[in-house]
């Protein structure tokens, strides 16, 4: 029985390294336009899978696909994006329960005011409503009267009641903005009066309200980047980078990821709750955008991010209580060089973990991995990406990723794939996990 038992173990070992060394899944390209293409963000709705990316022609590009993943229509070009000032940046997207579609950016465009014209970043939603054939109509959120504003790193999500939510990292003066910039990445902060807000539409994206603050100590609350989730039951989760802000100079120190939630539409906020202190903090070099938010059917909330020390550390933890505590974090990845980390709800204490990161001597590289409440991993990380993308040239900030079919999670990211040369483009694949 020994010998057999060691048969069999041999066995299963072989299969299950096997399938994580044959990781790579079939790489599609989705950016069929001109230009450079980077920054992905990915929705699913049925056979419907849609992305939405910076570029395809100086715009945000828009893609679907109507079979699940395995082809993709043509790119284009997503109406507003762009203005004679400036093209649009970080997309996201979402879908309500009736299928309309909303893709949300940024945009920084002139508008009349006393003095003449005042430049304003504010998001913009595009709205489609046949399944993302075409937009057809699109509206910029409005913003508090004044001096020239900061306005970055939106994300949107959809009630149950088809209310459509927008978040973004708000600052009352651009001229308080200070900006640490990396040579092949994007940039990040080191001072600056940043605040999360959040917008709300209750006729499908028409009309918004006005600005209402997620994080406290306004107008220096330190935090620029809530990504949000809807919650069947119409609970709002939003997870958000808080770094200490000296109210005198507004320097930031490094900080970490915290949790609120609105359980009235976004009227009001609980008082954020530290995911993991103990996990490390972020540092103002992170240029990518940290923190991705997802809920199960059972209510579950999974958080991931990535701190810096030594090493770069990705990490995942969950919460069964509404975000009133955090389990402990496991550690997802760590490694010398980024690890830009999504999660999306594989079942009940089941998910994806995906992580985007640099190999050494290879380029950038996309992996994933499942988990477990209470049994670990699954399997070995899987390769999505088959092949890797140039280190000198920026995939963006964000990558995409969805729950497809039982044991299957759908992604798409950016890279250059033809050397440092070459353009980034927006890849995917759909990636089976043992």
């Amino acid at each position: 029985m020994r010998r057999l038992n060691l048969v069999v173990v041999l066995i299963l070992f072989v299969a299950v390294v096997g399938s994580a060394l044959a990781s790579s899944a079939k790489q599609i390209r989705v950016s069929r336009c001109r230009g450079w293409n980077a920054e992905v963000e990915q929705a699913v709705d049925g056979p419907y899978v849609y992305e939405a990316w910076i570029g395809c022609h100086s715009r945000i590009g828009f893609a679907r696909s109507t079979n699940g993943g395995r082809t993709f229509g043509p790119a284009k070009g997503v109406p507003g994006s762009a203005t004679r000032h400036s093209s649009g940046w970080d997309p996201s997207i979402a879908v309500s329960p009736d299928g309309t579609v909303y893709v949300a950016y940024m945009i920084d465009s002139l508008v009349p005011s006393a003095g003449g014209t005042t430049r304003v970043m504010t998001p913009a939603v595009a709205v489609s409503t046949d399944h993302g054939r075409t937009f057809s109509r699109h509206t910029t959120l409005p913003v508090p009267d004044g001096p020239p504003n900061w306005g970055d790193r939106d994300f949107i999500a959809v009630g149950p009641d088809g209310a459509v939510y927008v978040t973004w990292d708000y600052g009352p003066r651009a001229d308080e903005i200070k900006l640490l910039c990396s040579r092949s990445g994007s940039c990040s902060f080191k001072a600056g009066d940043f605040n999360a807000v959040v917008q709300k539409s209750v006729d499908g994206g028409q009309t918004w309200s006005d600005i209402t603050e997620i994080s406290p100590n306004y107008p220096a609350g330190g935090v620029y980047s809530a990504p949000i989730v809807a919650e069947p039951n119409g609970t709002l989760d939003v997870l958000d980078i808080a770094d200490p802000t000296d109210p005198s100079t507004l320097k930031v120190s490094p900080g970490g990821e915290f949790f609120t939630r609105s359980t009235d539409g976004g009227a009001t906020w609980s008082i954020p709750v530290a995911v993991d202190p103990a996990a490390g903090k972020i540092a103002l070099r992170e240029w990518w955008i940290d923190g991705a938010l997802a809920v199960d059917p059972a209510g579950t909330i999974y958080a991931a991010w990535d701190t810096q020390g030594k090493r770069d550390t990705a990490w995942l933890a969950w919460s069964t209580d509404g975000g009133a505590t955090w389990s402990a974090p496991v550690r997802v990845r760590r490694s010398s060089g980024e690890n830009l980390v999504e999660v999306s709800a594989a079942g009940v204490g089941d998910v994806y973990v995906a992580w985007q990161t640099l190999v050494p001597h290879k380029g950038y590289a996309t992996y994933a991995r499942e988990y477990v409440v209470g049994s670990g991993w699954t399997g070995r990380p899987v390769r999505a990406s088959s092949a890797y993308g140039a280190r000198k040239v920026w995939p963006g900030d964000t990558f995409g990723i969805s729950t497809g079919s039982p044991g299957h999670v759908l992604l798409s990211w950016g890279s250059a794939v033809g050397g440092a040369k070459s353009l980034s483009e927006i890849w995917a694949a759909n990636v089976s996990l043992p």
